[in-house]
């Protein structure tokens, strides 16, 4: 994958050159520079992310409703844990009393 020193897009090829669909900027391919990328094949799979626990290191608690149809409690211990690509956070409780996990709407 290159991107364009101009704008920051990806570049596509075009025969020798690389080519921005985006400010139309170009420039020549280098075939050493292309063979030192990394492609898929020679990615590693990680696995799934680790799913947060909302109990884990909750030390704070809120007065909170829990909302289970089964339950009366009304504290929650709570996490903030960033959005996938961080543009907010999201509030993660968990009821004191049932252990019931919810978010924040």
């Amino acid at each position: 994958m290159h991107f364009c020193d101009e704008c920051g897009s990806i570049m596509h090829t075009e025969g020798d050159r690389w080519v921005c669909r985006s400010c139309e900027n170009e420039e020549p391919r280098d075939s050493q520079a292309e063979a030192a990328m990394a492609t898929r094949d020679g990615q590693r799979d990680d696995g799934a992310p680790a799913v947060a626990d909302a109990t884990q290191d909750a030390t704070e608690t809120m007065q909170e409703p829990c909302p289970a149809d089964d339950c009366d409690g009304n504290r929650a211990s709570y996490e903030m844990l960033p959005k996938p690509g961080g543009s907010y956070e999201v509030r993660l409780f968990t009821c004191t009393a049932c252990g019931h996990k919810w978010r924040e709407s």
